[in-house]
């Protein structure tokens, strides 16, 4: 009889121990899978974000990422820029609070609108209507507004509003512009509870009254594919000597290293933790065990089985607990994210799309490697434990309890 007919018999003998050891390491097992999907989770969302529209390099101000200032002399970096052989397209933004009005009474303030020079820029996602690119002309002034300000104010596609653009704080008399609403969108970086639109630079200046070769706050550039976006930021850079320009790459990294380090150090001290407690139950558990069938494990000795047997017998056994809770571990730990993944990003300031808990292939093999690891380590004292058992005594000592 093998090792593992052996152990495969004694786990369907001590039925109870072994639904304790494999409910405790599948819960343990979940946790342990959610604390490794967090520790890269959020980095991989926010990257996925960057990469949603399709632009994989940013200009901004010298202010960097987290200022967000007027990019001076923007029109002609952007003709600059895109006339580069590396470069694809560029998009400039330009974002300002703004006024909505709806059958004449303002009805919406705040809200953040967003001028574009590329109609068809990826930055947002239509969900009823049609995108700026199907509807823009030069007298109109077509809207994008999201989910949230058409639930709001109770707009659909064709809707009639008013827009009028200002400061945030400073009272505008330029009479307000009169748009169209041509599509409801979800924001890639829209947060939750804030008022977000989108129309074409032309219309935005109108309703701003800024000169139409205004400072955008923001250059988007997507680089050609044989190019990548490191050789365009370094032509860019050769371009424009000391202009602040990041590769998606450089902004993740950026964020990792700030705003996503909380989230990494809270998610390896939580693994670690949960890699000890399902030590302790397995190995607590076959020494046990164990320690229940001393007499029959040096019966088994007697007749014959080397120790050899035994040990590759206990490992089998620490094994079939460990694999078994490991797998149910995983849709365990899936639900467990959903539900926390809803709970964290009820944060306020985060994007509606940001999710915590991202599934990825190197999560799935540092689980398994990290529950293999535990198996055999689980096992270790039960197997040095009947490889010094003497077993003469042992019998003995069984035959007069």
């Amino acid at each position: 009889m093998t090792a593992l007919n052996l152990a495969w018999r004694t786990v369907r003998r001590y039925r109870a121990q072994t639904l304790l050891a494999i409910t405790g390491v599948a819960v343990i097992g979940a946790l342990l899978f959610d604390m490794l999907l967090l520790s890269r989770g959020l980095l991989l969302s926010f990257a996925d974000l960057l990469d949603r529209g399709g632009y994989d390099v940013r200009i901004v101000s010298g202010g960097g990422m987290t200022l967000r200032l007027p990019i001076p002399g923007s029109s002609g970096i952007a003709r600059a820029v895109a006339a580069l052989p590396e470069v694809e397209r560029v998009v400039s933004l330009r974002m300002m609070t703004a006024t909505l009005q709806v059958n004449g009474q303002p009805r919406a303030a705040n809200m953040t609108l967003v001028g574009v020079s590329d109609v068809g820029a990826g930055l947002w996602t239509i969900v009823r209507g049609s995108n700026l690119a199907d509807s823009a002309s030069g007298g109109t002034c077509p809207l994008v507004v999201g989910r949230q300000l058409a639930q709001t104010l109770g707009l659909s596609v064709g809707s009639d509003v008013r827009l009028n653009a200002e400061e945030s704080g400073v009272a505008s008399a330029l009479p307000p512009v009169d748009c169209r609403v041509v599509g409801i969108g979800q924001f890639a970086f829209s947060v939750p509870g804030s008022d977000d639109a989108a129309t074409t630079l032309p219309a935005f200046y109108r309703a701003s009254g800024e000169a139409r070769e205004g400072d955008a706050d923001l250059i988007l550039v997507a680089s050609r594919d044989t190019a990548g976006p490191a050789r365009a930021v370094a032509a860019i850079q050769r371009l424009r000597p000391g202009a602040s320009v990041y590769s998606n790459e450089d902004v993740v990294e950026q964020f990792n290293r700030s705003g996503f380090a909380y989230f990494r150090q809270i998610s390896i001290v939580l693994s670690a933790l949960t890699m000890v407690f399902a030590f302790l139950l397995v190995a607590t558990l076959l020494t046990v065990s164990v320690n229940q069938r001393l007499g029959e494990i040096a019966a088994l000795r007697a007749i014959g089985i080397g120790r050899r047997r035994i040990a590759a017998m206990l490992m089998w056994e620490s094994a079939l607990l460990v694999g078994v809770g490991g797998l149910l571990a995983l849709p365990l730990g899936e639900a467990l994210a959903l539900g926390l993944d809803h709970i964290l990003r009820q944060m306020p300031g985060l994007p509606e799309q940001l999710h915590f808990f991202v599934f990825e292939r190197r999560a799935l093999v540092i689980h398994a490697g990290l529950l293999v690891a535990t198996a055999f380590a689980a096992a270790a004292y039960p197997m040095w434990l009947t490889a010094r058992m003497p077993i003469a005594a042992t019998l003995r000592r069984e035959v007069v309890d």
